[in-house]
């Protein structure tokens, strides 16, 4: 039986030579692979769309508090740009490849979309891989090198840690993993965590329990006033005007909480200002 750590090794093989481990049914999972993708087709296009009302799940109970209170009490929101749900569905068609690929190369997936739950809290673990809890991740490339260094711990603006902390205490196991592709050249990384290793550098932050953090937030998204906001402005670059942080610029309520937030347009994406001293010589999106 292969081990977790060989699996990008495995993968990158199976891509140079075609060649699918020996112990592999190929006919089986291209199959397999085929039904995944018309189930996610079905899901997103289908005439009978699955409702999910649920406000707090255990793939947002890493998200930070204000975000979650807004999400609770249905403070109003950006609407989801198009382009945005493109990029998403090609989060999960990744998703399936690279199960596709992780199979392909003789390691075990298992517990697919197995339901978990937390504190009455409940989400679905995308997978495990080789017996390890995992999620699996395309990122930027920016965003891919905290899973190839592993200092995701450190850094970990959409609160991958906590949900996956959440699927694993439901599973009673204490190592995680996310797989991971920089969906720019194709990179791939295996990120493992050991919840339970003291003398890892990312103990101090692993170690939080996370039954006591959705206990805490079940509580806090009642209240009637909302928390502080998630995260101070920055200052952008030289010009002395101050722009949102990196965590707030993709929130989808970042203009509920900044009312005279104004966004321009850089050859880099959008920059989100919300003190400007300089004037940009660069487009304004109203």
């Amino acid at each position: 039986m292969k081990k977790i750590y060989t699996v990008v090794e495995d993968i990158y093989k199976l891509m140079e030579t075609k060649d699918a481990d020996s112990s592999v049914g190929v006919e089986a999972e291209i199959e397999k692979f085929g039904e995944s993708v018309k189930a996610l087709m079905r899901k997103e296009f289908g005439r009978e769309k699955r409702q999910d009302n649920r406000k707090l799940r255990l793939s947002n109970i890493g998200k930070t508090d204000k975000f979650l209170w807004n999400h609770f009490n249905g403070t109003k929101k950006e609407v989801i740009r198009p382009n945005t749900y493109v990029k998403f569905m090609y989060g999960h068609l990744v998703e399936e490849m690279l199960l596709f690929f992780t199979r392909m190369a003789g390691h075990s997936v298992t517990d697919e979309q197995k339901r978990c739950e937390v504190e009455g809290v409940q989400g679905s673990m995308d997978c495990k891989i080789d017996g390890i809890v995992t999620d699996v991740k395309s990122a930027s490339s920016f965003g891919f090198k905290k899973f190839k260094d592993g200092s995701l711990a450190f850094d970990d603006p959409f609160g991958y840690i906590d949900q996956i902390k959440g699927y694993a205490r439901s599973e009673g196991e204490t190592k995680v993993g996310w797989l991971a592709m920089d969906k720019v050249n194709g990179h791939l990384a295996f990120l493992k965590y050991d919840l339970e290793d003291e003398e890892a550098p990312a103990y101090p932050v692993l170690k939080k329990d996370i039954e006591e953090r959705i206990i805490y937030i079940k509580e806090m998204v009642k209240q009637e006033e909302p928390p502080e906001l998630c995260h101070a402005t920055v200052p952008d670059g030289k010009s002395g005007n101050m722009k949102l942080a990196m965590g707030c610029s993709y929130c989808h309520f970042k203009h509920a909480c900044y009312p005279e937030l104004r966004t321009f347009l850089y050859s880099s994406g959008p920059r989100y200002l919300t003190e400007v001293v300089n004037e940009p010589k660069v487009q304004e999106i109203l």
